[in-house]
């Protein structure tokens, strides 16, 4: 090969890794992102309750029963439309929804909840953002949903939307109910 081609040799290269690069894109939901977690134990958390810092909850308290870990911060303007979803059709799901407000200060998550309104039976609040560094967490909104035996079971980044809730997180629920009455 000559000398003079190899640079036309390294633009077609890279453009076919461009266009396989670009192909990949098309087919798969980039907001998708996989959590190495997904199927492993929740990692072991202690945090303060928001509006009562003396009172703090563990991991540990949640074994026995399936749960869901929602993210959230008044800071995020995508979990205020969120937040309506999770008011009309949290409770549909038939568990627990634990709040987890990331990286805020408590009195703006306060005014929030009063604000938009709290669909939360609990809410705990990780003010430095460690314990959301141990889940992974890439920022608010994310949901992750923990069953009896405290394994991450689904992991969903971005907002909670009613299709999200029917078409993803209800069949990993339903699945779960029908794997316990087993």
């Amino acid at each position: 090969m000559s000398p003079r081609a190899l640079p036309f040799v390294g633009f077609v290269v890279l453009f076919a890794l461009l266009g396989a690069g670009l192909m990949y894109i098309r087919n798969h939901d980039i907001r998708e992102v996989p959590s190495p977690l997904v199927g492993k134990p929740v990692p072991a958390f202690s945090l303060p309750v928001l509006g009562q810092p003396e009172k703090t909850v563990d991991s540990a308290s949640f074994r026995g029963k399936p749960y869901l870990l929602h993210v959230f911060a008044s800071w995020c303007y995508v979990c205020r439309d969120e937040n309506a979803v999770l008011m009309s059709d949290g409770k549909r799901l038939g568990i627990p929804l634990i709040g987890f407000d990331y990286k805020d200060e408590p009195s703006d998550a306060e005014k929030w909840l009063k604000m938009y309104g709290d669909p939360y039976d609990l809410v705990l609040a990780d003010l430095e953002g460690d314990v959301a560094i141990d889940l992974g967490v890439y920022g608010a909104p994310e949901l992750y949903l923990i069953d009896a035996g405290g394994v991450i079971r689904y992991k969903h980044i971005g907002a909670v939307t009613t299709d999200v809730l029917e078409s993803k997180l209800m069949p990993v629920v339903r699945k779960m109910r029908q794997e316990t009455e087993k």
